[in-house]
């Protein structure tokens, strides 16, 4: 994320215009923009004309600068874009005042946010801005037979590639240097700045040896890690044990990783936990929430006035704020977060143990 200006709004909003440079990025303003936020950039409008007030010649597309007053945000995370639809209230072209429109926005697309800004918000984009730095990372797991290349995103990971083989003996058994060279060419074609290379055994050393044969800069990009097993899970021990962080420091899912095992522990032990909305904000009323833990999707339903929860989340992490506790706003998109859903979208570490 490029931050091009701040500066102050109108009726006290603060003013921003961002640069989304890639899709995490966009992921990231999906969970910034809210109902009612201001929100103003280049966009394209279907115009329609009449001749002489008789017929309608079908409209033609004409490039506008228009402000919305925001009504409704989507991801679109297969479309690489943000669609952020509502009233126009500013446009170059004033017959346009009142109408519903859709700006899409784009990877290098300038917009400007006017909103009441929060500090997790905040938060989250000047995280998104220091993230620009950071190496893209595959993690790729190997085994006796299987491979799985997964890339890192600050929305969750995503599978790429995955490739499985019949070993040992028999007519439909096959070499291991067929296994290996799928992986090989697989990796060669990504356009990624670091690799891990991680699994069981001696299997991830014998491939990095044929991938530093056949492509040597590839090699030259590989990190090795031991894990237990191979494909999501041998994702989640990579993440958990932070190699990831070593080539990409910003890495948030690393630490959500992380914090659900932490979280899980202390459940399983009945140790200084708390979950679920009313457990979370009366630890947050005693003072003792250490790390809040929620889920951006949730959070956002709750701000827009369309969740169940009876508690103002906004007062819960101001209260955790001002009483020295940290706030992590965890992806939904990733399994940490699904798991946090499962236990009502909010957990909380505790510095000590409620009774």
């Amino acid at each position: 994320m490029r931050i091009s200006s701040r500066g102050r709004g109108e009726e006290g909003r603060e003013r921003m215009t961002l640069v989304p440079e890639n899709v995490d990025d966009l992921w990231h303003l999906s969970h910034v923009l809210e109902s009612g936020d201001l929100v103003s950039g280049d966009t394209t409008r279907r115009i329609q004309r009449t001749e002489d007030n008789l017929r309608d010649t079908g409209g033609q597309r004409e490039h506008l600068f228009v402000s919305i007053d925001v009504d409704d945000v989507e991801f679109a995370r297969f479309a690489n874009r943000l669609r952020v639809g509502g009233e126009i209230v500013e446009c170059s072209r004033e017959d346009q005042l009142g109408h519903h429109h859709t700006i899409n926005v784009e990877e290098h697309d300038e917009l400007t946010i006017e909103k009441q800004f929060k500090p997790d918000q905040i938060e989250r984009i000047e995280t998104a801005e220091e993230a620009a730095e950071n190496a893209d990372v595959a993690i790729a797991t190997v085994e006796e037979g299987e491979a799985h290349i997964h890339t890192v995103a600050q929305y969750g990971t995503e599978e790429r590639f995955s490739f499985t083989a019949p070993t040992g003996k028999g007519e439909y058994a096959q070499p291991r240097s067929e296994l290996f060279s799928e992986l090989d060419d697989a990796l060669a074609r990504m356009d990624v700045d670091a690799i891990i290379l991680a699994g069981p055994g001696f299997t991830k050393q014998d491939a990095r040896n044929h991938i530093a044969e056949s492509h040597p800069k590839t090699a030259d990009l590989i990190t090795m890690v031991d894990t237990a097993a191979v494909g999501d899970r041998g994702v989640h021990e990579v993440l958990k044990r932070g190699a990831v962080d070593e080539v990409q420091t910003q890495t948030r899912i690393s630490k959500e990783a992380e914090l659900i095992d932490d979280l899980m522990a202390g459940i399983s032990k009945g140790e200084k936990v708390a979950y679920g909305v009313e457990a979370v904000a009366e630890a947050a009323e005693f003072g003792a929430v250490e790390e809040l833990l929620v889920v951006d999707d949730r959070l956002r339903r709750e701000r827009q006035g369309q969740g169940d929860w009876d508690v103002d989340v906004n007062e819960v992490i101001q209260s955790v704020e001002r009483q020295g506790g940290e706030v992590t706003v965890f992806s939904g998109e990733f399994d940490p977060g699904r798991q946090l859903k499962n236990l009502g979208g909010i957990a909380a570490l505790l510095r000590y143990r409620l009774q």
